[in-house]
């Protein structure tokens, strides 16, 4: 570990203005407004939920711009563009124009920047194709079959299972062994064939010039490893790097903001290591818990006022968090009086459970409160099922998240592969796709084609290969729009007419059982693409940030009445809502029954109660169902959540349901 010396300030340099223009202490609470001002060197502020983090680090923007920080020296990385950006205008709306000069965005996004500019050095064109997930286990699933896995007498990983095999083991940093031990001991048979098959996909994506979303963070991290005038280069240009969500962060990231602050040491961390929950996605808790080892001289500051939810809430989430068996201590607390003791709802059945929920809702409903304004969350899709269907026979709108993205539904996706071809004649995976839409070309066929097409003086002359008849109009009529669509001077919009308008006859072939669903998907796209200046900046986008189809919603007798929530605990983190209900808060649920073996593994699911307890502003209630009903085990016996056990009345109130009495019947002769 090298040693620090603490410069002493150049008295050349212009001191800090002594007035600020914005005034700090009465815009931010005492926790605040001492992490928003703190001064320079390496600071971690653990924010607990509500306790508006995004409101200091905006702040924190601001200051470092105001006391002298180029703005152009500031890199804020979050994990969606959206949230910079956010970020980015409210500073800028403070303060002035200067903050919408400080760089923020995704770490692959700013990754990408790096590597347009050096990707050479480490044997790539600098105008790499980025493949998504569905794009990298098709490239998977085309090498396991020419290496004859597919075939073999052990059943061996289908390609998506290799592409999860293979992102886990770099994001984690760990051995492809230790990888498979820990979630798929099940293939550790294939370790030598599944090593080999790892290393032909590198060589395979460095030979196509293609990158996937793990090679954005592991490629940059290489390039600095093997040119460290590039990693000084780029860490110089990093003045102060602020990274929100810490508590997500995999272990490239980590290393990558070791790397971005390794030459001015500024580094200011915000999260919560209670809402990491992220762990299958390859975070890991142990970044921010390790965080003062790594920066050396950290401090460690904390946000504990809540602004979201009643104290009885707080006080709950509290004293669900003790059992945590490592964390960061802090006790969130709220200035807001009053508040109804969260409930505990022991339903007879999912049935009883569902009415208990739709009776809330619409009494809530009746108050006043939004239906929007109200969420039902769960651990996992299945368990609203039964709600589900309650909610349609009473006619309640809903809207339930976590749905397909808009750029991985298949039409889309065939779209886009043509945009990719025109942009890089080198992209084997996006050509694969395009040759296979015409009519009579196989996977074999595409293969003879694409070893021409790599050979070829002009690739997108689809004239030119010695073909069947039967595919060389559709060649032709391909090589065309490629050969329109690479045109420099033609504007975006009108390459995406372009194309439509000759993907329309192959698309309503291959999906003629629901083309005009999909319709809407292709209109919603062109309308999308036409809000970037350039194939690249769309493709670019397209991949790092993919757009949300819309979601699928049950409408209710009012269209125009926004829907209640239903959501899974992973979906909702993030957001609040006037009144919440968590359903099937079962043991074998929450905490699933695959996290009981290991302490790490049940405190990530204690983790997601908390984010679950602390989305309520106003109203609570965890319910879960006495009996369950399971085809082929009939019914049985169930135990509310571990998590819960113990705790106090005080904290949580006890209700139980039941049914109503039914109206008296009338004396024989009326009615």
């Amino acid at each position: 570990m090298a040693r620090r010396f603490v410069l002493h300030r150049d008295p050349d340099t212009p001191p800090a203005p002594s007035g600020l223009t914005l005034d700090y202490a009465a815009a931010l609470n005492p926790q605040q407004l001492a992490a928003a001002t703190a001064p320079g060197g390496p600071i971690l502020i653990v924010a607990g939920a509500g306790t508006g983090k995004t409101r200091t680090l905006v702040y924190r923007v601001a200051y470092l711009v105001e006391t002298g920080v180029p703005p152009e020296g500031i890199v804020l990385l979050t994990f969606t563009r959206r949230a910079a950006g956010a970020m980015l205008a409210r500073a800028t709306s403070l303060l002035d124009g200067r903050c919408a000069r400080v760089r923020g965005g995704t770490f692959h996004a700013f990754c990408v920047s790096i590597l347009r500019r050096h990707a050479d050095r480490i044997g790539f064109d600098r105008r790499f194709t980025i493949l998504d997930a569905s794009d990298a286990a098709d490239v998977l699933d085309v090498l396991r079959t020419e290496a004859g896995l597919h075939a073999s007498e052990k059943r061996f990983p289908r390609k998506r299972t290799l592409q999860a095999i293979f992102s886990a083991a770099l994001n984690r940093d760990l051995e492809l062994a230790d990888a498979l031990a820990e979630r798929w001991p099940q293939y550790l048979v294939h370790l030598d064939e599944l090593e080999a098959l790892r290393d032909a996909f590198g060589a395979f994506k460095r030979r196509n010039g293609l990158m996937d979303y793990d090679d954005l963070l592991a490629r940059t991290l290489e390039l600095f490893a093997t040119h460290d005038e590039v990693r000084r280069q780029v860490a110089a240009e990093c003045w102060h790097v602020l990274v929100d969500e810490y508590q997500d962060v995999n272990q490239l990231q980590a290393r990558l903001v070791e790397a971005f602050a390794s030459v001015h040491g500024h580094v200011t961390a915000v999260g919560d290591d209670a809402q990491s929950i992220y762990r299958f996605r390859g975070a890991d808790v142990g970044h921010i818990l390790r965080f003062p080892a790594r920066f050396p001289g950290t401090r460690v500051l904390k946000l504990e006022q809540n602004y979201r939810s009643t104290q009885p809430i707080l006080d709950l989430a509290n004293h669900v968090l003790d059992r945590a068996h490592a964390k960061y201590e802090k006790r969130l607390f709220t200035e807001r009086e009053g508040g109804e003791r969260p409930a505990l709802v022991q339903a007879a059945d999912a049935s009883w459970q569902s009415r208990f929920v739709a009776q809330v809702v619409l009494a809530k409903r009746e108050e006043g409160v939004p239906l929007n304004r109200m969420a039902v969350l769960f651990r996992s899709g299945w368990c609203s099922y039964d709600l589900e269907a309650e909610l349609g026979r009473r006619r309640i709108p809903f809207v339930k998240y976590g749905g397909l993205k808009l750029a991985e539904a298949a039409h889309v996706k065939d779209v886009v592969a043509h945009l990719r071809v025109a942009e890089n004649p080198g992209d084997a995976v996006a050509w694969n796709r395009a040759l296979q839409l015409l009519e009579g070309i196989g996977p074999k066929s595409a293969q003879q084609l694409l070893a021409w097409i790599r050979q070829a003086e002009n690739p997108y002359a689809l004239d030119a290969p010695a073909t069947s008849a039967k595919y060389e109009a559709g060649l032709r009529r391909l090589g065309a729009v490629l050969d329109a669509l690479r045109r420099e001077d033609a504007p975006l919009a009108e390459q995406i007419d372009a194309l439509l308008a000759y993907y329309r006859p192959l698309f309503e072939r291959v999906y003629a059982e629901d083309a005009d669903q999909r319709e809407a998907d292709l209109e919603g796209f062109a309308a999308v693409a036409a809000r970037y200046p350039s194939r690249a900046a769309l493709l670019e986008a397209l991949a790092l940030d993919p757009l949300d189809l819309t979601t699928e919603e049950v409408e209710g007798t009012d269209k125009d009445e926004p829907p209640l929530v239903l959501s899974t605990v992973h979906s909702a983190k993030g957001l609040e809502f006037d009144t919440v209900f968590l359903i099937e808060a079962l043991d074998g649920v929450l905490p699933s029954q695959y996290s009981l073996k290991r302490d790490e593994d049940l405190d990530e699911e204690l983790r997601l109660l908390y984010v679950a307890l602390t989305r309520a502003e106003n109203e609570l209630y965890v319910s879960y169902p006495l009996v369950q009903h399971r085809r082929g085990a009939g019914a049985y016996f169930t135990n509310p959540s571990r998590f819960l056990e113990g705790t106090p009345e005080r904290l949580l109130e006890p209700w139980t349901l039941v049914e109503e009495a039914p109206p008296p019947a009338l004396p024989e002769g009326r009615g």
